[in-house]
């Protein structure tokens, strides 16, 4: 049997490296009207939760939705608060409790990102295929399982040669 390297470019796991790669590097989210993709999801998913909810969401659940730091999402909410996108609103029962909600020009972006997003995935369905479209993503959620039950290892604890350091 012969032995595969990572670096074999007929392997399956450099046809993967370089497909993901490639992926990446797509540009699927572009800056939308001088934001960043990173404030883009922020207010997307602002905009989701407060159409559920019908009201903003914590920073607190922001952080634990979009996994990022709290640190992260005040940093985001920041910028975006400059730009008069969001705001923040301490809740009217509970003063410490504040809420961050999208104004109207937030909204109104918003809107024409989720148009423009809906637009592209329409003209990938289209590309690829309805069949397709679907088993990629099944596959995607089948990629997004396994990565969560995977993490990467802990790359401190972990010595060039392979050996774990000894604690």
């Amino acid at each position: 049997m012969r032995d595969i390297g990572i670096n074999d470019e007929n392997t399956v796991t450099h046809k993967l490296m370089i497909a993901l790669r490639q992926l990446h590097k797509a540009q699927w989210q572009q800056s939308t009207e001088g934001n960043k993709p990173s404030e883009m999801t922020l207010m997307l998913s602002i905009g989701r939760h407060m159409r559920f909810k019908n009201e903003g969401p914590k920073v607190s659940e922001v952080s634990r939705y979009l996994g990022l730091t709290p640190p992260t999402v005040t940093q985001l909410i920041n910028s975006l608060e400059a730009k008069g996108l969001v705001e923040r609103q301490a809740e009217p029962t509970d003063r410490r409790v504040v809420r961050v909600l999208l104004t109207e020009q937030g909204k109104a972006v918003t809107r024409r990102a989720k148009a423009h997003m809906d637009t592209t995935l329409q003209k990938l369905v289209e590309y690829l295929g309805e069949e397709e479209s679907n088993q990629l993503a099944d596959l995607l959620q089948k990629v997004h399982t396994f990565v969560k039950e995977n993490p990467p290892p802990d790359l401190d604890r972990l010595q060039l040669n392979g050996d774990e350091k000894l604690d």
